[in-house]
This record gives structure tokens, sequence and C-alpha cells, in this order.
């Protein structure tokens, strides 16, 4: 999870994540991603769910997509030092607060345990 700073959103905590380039996929997308923002390289990546974002404040509507995936190694490293203060490893079940709106939405609709389990 990453503290956000710089935008809307800030002094959250969120996955790693941003927008689409043309033509790219959802799983590539999360690969770069991840790796743009902490260094570390991702795989195994699996479409998860989506939610309906609006950020009254701000003007902003968003579709966020969410995905999970593996990682074998590494430790994140803060790589968009105007974006995010820190990045650390949560227990799924324990998540730092206060939590980005996308996560807070996806919280909502379901656990997520379930969806990280095997």
């Amino acid at each position: 999870m990453g503290e956000r700073i710089g935008s809307h959103g800030a002094n959250t905590w969120a996955t790693p994540g941003g927008h689409l380039e043309v033509g790219e996929s959802i799983e590539k997308c999360a690969q770069r991603e991840v790796f743009e923002e902490t260094g570390l390289a991702i795989e195994s990546v699996t479409k998860l769910s989506f939610t309906n974002d609006i950020f009254k404040e701000e003007g902003k509507h968003y579709i966020t997509l969410f995905v999970a995936a593996e990682c074998h190694s590494g430790e994140p490293e803060v790589k968009e030092i105007d974006k995010c203060k820190q990045w650390q490893w949560c227990d799924v079940n324990h998540l730092p607060e206060p939590l980005f709106l996308p996560l807070t939405n996806l919280l909502k609709e379901k656990p997520l345990y379930p969806l990280f389990s095997n």
C-alpha cells in the first residue's frame, strides 16, 4: 500500500495504479504501473473487480479496475516522489487508514480476503 500525496486522494492509502495507455491490456497496465511506481515486477495478473468512483470535490469520475498479482521478490521503493510518500506491505485484513476512495468502494462491495485466497 502506498500513502498518496500531491493529487486527489492525498494522505490516503492505495494500491499502485494509473491510467491505461491506448491499446494496453489491463494486465499489462498493472505490470507497468506497479513497476513504474514501486520497482517491483509482478506476474500472474488476474482481473478481480471494478468500482465506480466519484470524487465530488475534485470534479473527477473514474472507473477503477482492480487486479490481483504475484510478486516473488523485492521490497517496494518510492519511484514517483511527487505522488507517493511511502510503500509498505500490508496484511489484507489490517489495511492502513484512511483508504483511497476506490479501495473503500471495493471493500463496501466485497471483502478482500476471499478475493486473494486460493
